[in-house]
Order: structure tokens, then C-alpha cells, then sequence
């Protein structure tokens, strides 16, 4: 993260840039959206009144058979969103992971770090899209089925109390624990597909080898794994706690300066955070590309070569020991010679 600090940049130009073409469609097509409701002198009267009565009457006469034209655009924008997002995942993914990659294996390799500055490419292994575009429609699968299990958290929530005997205390509850167990659900689900990318690039594996790759890594070392993801993990609510501290600042002076500069400080604290949360998640993944590219103990106990004593310093061989050789041992005392028919 801080070594090459343009993998992280590069990660924030892809997201940022994706995040901000979506947020200018949206507006866009909001705006032409509010431009087909039909306002009357009557509900321009009713708005103005203040009273909430007469607004929601106006207001329900605005957006009356405003529905259709609103699920049209839905239709439209939701899968032009996704597919935008699955073709420029895949590429910033390719992008990084490829540099992660040629990084780790340059500082394995023993290079200079000058040739690591200067970007030495090592890593020149062939490279497939359908993986990745496989990974990313998963995602993207993952979401929208967090979406309807948000939609059914509310219909539970919202059947847990009923008109003829009231409970909004039941119906929260149930909201917020259905809701707290689809999130969980979902983010589980996108740290593996997102982890699956990194052997879809590294070992050229298709969508579902990578996926059971993943599987295979939690299982043989569930401590670094466990340790990158909790470190990491503690790190991004350190700096949600920080941003949010630091918000509360401009919002302070929200009666004395400004509404342009409140809105505009907010906002740059918010920008800071998801840029460090983005720089986060990419060290996150280097974390995981490093226990990758490390050695395995027992292919490094076979790369040692075993050190022998050179033949000068080595022992005789041994013999079995004969009386002669005993009797030799004390001066004076000769073994007879022994006769030819002995």
C-alpha cells in the first residue's frame, strides 16, 4: 500500500471513475423523470399551504400513473448499470492483480529495488476475460438477491405486526435480523468471488475452479487467512470512526457558515474515507496474492542442499575387528605366522 501507492490509485480510478458515470446517469434520468409529472396550479397551492394534509394530496396527484414510466427506466438503467460494471471490474481487476502479482514475484525474484521501481514485468502468463466476467456476474447476481432479501425483510417486518394488534418494536426486530443475516450472507459471498479473481489471473483457472481455489486456501491455512481478514477488517472501523468524528466538525457549523461549504466539507471527509477504505481493500488483497506467492515449507526443506563434510574429514569405513588387530594394539606381542594349512 505504501510501496506502490499507485495500485491503489489506479483502484480508486476505476471504482471512482464507474461510480461517478452511474451517479450522472441517475441524476439525469431523475431529473428527466421529474420533468414528465404533471404539476397543477392546485398542487403548486397545496405545496405552498404547509399543511402535511394538503401536501400529500398534491403529492399523491403528482406521481398518480407516474409508476410505469419509473419501472421502465429501472428496466433500462439496472442491467445497462450492471453490464457497465462486469466489463470495468474485469478489466481494473485484471489490471491490478496482474501488478500485484509481477510485484511479489520481483521481490521473491531478489531483484534491486531499482528494477522494482522501474516496474520489471516477470509475470508474462496468458490471461482469459471469461473468468473474471464470470466472477463479476456473480457479484452482481449476489446483490440484486440481497436487494429482494431486503425487499422480504420488509414484508416479514411488516407481518410481524398487524393491524389488530400492533407491535412496530416485533417488526423492527425482525427487519434488522433478517436484514443484519442477507448482508452478512452477501458479504461473505463477494470476499470469495472477489478472492477468486486473484487465481483466475494467477493460475488461469476458470469460474468455478477459482471459486473452489478459494475454498482450498481457507481450508489448508485458515490462519493467515483468518488474520488478513481481521486486521484489515479492524482497520476499516478505525477509519469509519475517524471519518465519522471528523464529519461532525462541519456539521457543528451547520447555523454559522454556509450551507455550500457544509455540504462541501462533508462531502470531502466522505471522499477521504472511500478512497482510504479502497487503498484498504487493495492491501487486503496483496495480503492474500503474498501468502500466494510465498514458498511452501516443504518446497523450501527441498531447494536446501544438504551439506556434506569433505572426504578428507570423513571417517573410515568401519570393518569387524580381528584378533590381530588387537593384538597388534600391545607392544611386543607379534601373531604368529599362520602355516598354509591353517
Amino acid at each position: 500500500m505504501f510501496r506502490r501507492p499507485a495500485l491503489g490509485l489506479a483502484e480508486i480510478a476505476w471504482r471512482w471513475s464507474f461510480a461517478f458515470a452511474s451517479a450522472l446517469l441517475l441524476t439525469f434520468c431523475f431529473l428527466e423523470y421529474l420533468d414528465t409529472l404533471p404539476v397543477t396550479a392546485r398542487d403548486l397551492l397545496f405545496l405552498r399551504s404547509r399543511q402535511p394534509f394538503l401536501i400529500s394530496q398534491a403529492a399523491a396527484h403528482i406521481l398518480r400513473g407516474s409508476g410505469p414510466r419509473l419501472v421502465a427506466a429501472a428496466i433500462v438503467l439496472v442491467p445497462a448499470l450492471a453490464i457497465a460494471w462486469i466489463a470495468l471490474a474485469s478489466l481494473g481487476r485484471a489490471a491490478t492483480g496482474r501488478a500485484l502479482l509481477e510485484y511479489f514475484r520481483l521481490s521473491a525474484s531478489g531483484l534491486p529495488t531499482d528494477r522494482i521501481a522501474q516496474g520489471a514485468r516477470p509475470y508474462r502468463g496468458s490471461f482469459h476475460w471469461r473468468p473474471l466476467l464470470g466472477l463479476n456476474c456473480f457479484r452482481v447476481a449476489a446483490t440484486l438477491a440481497a436487494a429482494v432479501g431486503t425487499l422480504a425483510a420488509l414484508l416479514l417486518g411488516g407481518a410481524a405486526s398487524s393491524d389488530s394488534d400492533p407491535s412496530p418494536g416485533s417488526a423492527l426486530l425482525v427487519f434488522l435480523t433478517v436484514v443484519m443475516l442477507v448482508w452478512l450472507a452477501w458479504s461473505v459471498m463477494n470476499w470469495v468471488l472477489s478472492l477468486a479473481g486473484i487465481f483466475a489471473i494467477r493460475d488461469q483457472r476458470d469460474t468455478f475452479d477459482a471459486i473452489s481455489a478459494v475454498a482450498d486456501l481457507c481450508r489448508v491455512q485458515p490462519g493467515p487467512v483468518f488474520a488478513a481478514c481481521t486486521w484489515f477488517g479492524l482497520a476499516h472501523i478505525v477509519a469509519f470512526f475517524v471519518a465519522s468524528s471528523i464529519v461532525a466538525f462541519p456539521l457543528a457549523f451547520a447555523g454559522v457558515l454556509p450551507a455550500g461549504v457544509v455540504l462541501g466539507g462533508v462531502l470531502f471527509v466522505t471522499l477521504l474515507y472511500f478512497a482510504a477504505v479502497d487503498f484498504l481493500y487493495l492491501g487486503r488483497l496483496a495480503a492474500f496474492v503474498a501468502l500466494l506467492e510465498r514458498p511452501a515449507p516443504e518446497s523450501i526443506q527441498q531447494s536446501v542442499p544438504s551439506i556434506q563434510p569433505p572426504a578428507s574429514l570423513q571417517p573410515p569405513a568401519l570393518r569387524p575387528m580381528s584378533d590381530d588387530d588387537i593384538l597388534c594394539d600391545i607392544p611386543g606381542i607379534v601373531p604368529p605366522p599362520q602355516t598354509a594349512g591353517s
